[in-house]
């Protein structure tokens, strides 16, 4: 029992470690994908924030508030796109090599997925140094419970991300359906503004945004705010990220390797 159990752990690790060989391969992509949360972090916050009095019922200003949400950012938008890694392994022909290998579709979908989910990790982990470094208030049980809420995030909309690749040929149809997705996900998420106060329609489609209860938590570790529905948000999270889990290894095994 406890080989066939480290026999199913070395499988998993040999199809994350090749995932994040990859990533560290791409320099120019952690960058690039570092470098637009920080715009919308100095650029957006700063120039909103001197605009406008948003209520966030803290001390914080604006840029602070926003934090969480660019860090869900950077999340949302590392994730789902992780899809268009399935078409490019299919393209190559690697996919068909993997799922003749003996490890299961699951297996296969889980040691992608966290490959993806230590990419967004370690974007994410960057953002969060940025923010100590402008004073963002990070202490120790903050710091933990933000990483819970991304490696939470990121398995979910990465699975989410894999399930969409899965069933899309063309890397092009695919960027194109995934920008009509991580744009709401991004911004039904209260990100960029209170959930107090909306509009039923508006509260009806936050309500059932994933990374709603992702920013919710995350700003709750980090600022405070909200701070008495983390647990809430916690619980919601885990529940949406085992949905999303559930249907990604779905779609990854009805899915064909060419």
């Amino acid at each position: 029992m406890i080989e066939e159990i480290q026999v199913r752990l070395a499988k998993l690790y040999a199809i994350w470690l090749r995932e994040f060989k990859v990533f560290l391969r791409e320099k120019s992509r952690l960058v690039a994908a570092t470098f637009t949360p920080v715009l919308w972090l100095f650029v957006v916050g700063s120039g909103i924030g001197s605009a406008t009095s948003v209520n966030t019922s803290s001390s914080f200003d604006y840029q602070h508030f926003i934090f969480p949400g660019i860090v869900s950012m950077s999340i949302i938008f590392t994730s789902v796109f992780y899809g268009s890694y399935i078409i490019w392994d299919r393209k190559f022909d690697f996919l068909k090599s993997v799922m003749v290998a003996p490890i299961s579709r699951g297996g296969v979908f889980v040691g992608k997925t966290l490959g993806g989910m230590t990419n967004s990790l370690v974007q994410a982990l960057i953002l969060l140094a940025i923010g100590a470094a402008i004073g963002i208030p990070l202490a120790p049980l903050s710091i933990l419970q933000t990483v819970a809420v991304i490696l939470l995030m990121s398995f979910g909309l990465t699975s989410f991300g894999l399930a969409l690749g899965s069933y899309m040929d063309s890397l092009e149809g695919f960027q194109m359906i995934v920008s009509f997705v991580v744009f709401p996900l991004f911004f039904l998420s209260g990100a960029l503004f209170p959930l107090d106060n909306l509009p039923a329609w508006l509260s009806a489609l936050t309500a059932v945004d994933p990374a709603t209860y992702g920013v919710g938590a995350m700003r709750g570790a980090i600022l405070g705010i909200g701070a008495e529905k983390i647990i809430f948000n916690f619980a919601m999270l885990i529940v949406c990220t085992g949905v999303l889990g559930l249907f990604g290894i779905c779609s990854f095994r009805r899915m064909k390797a060419v």
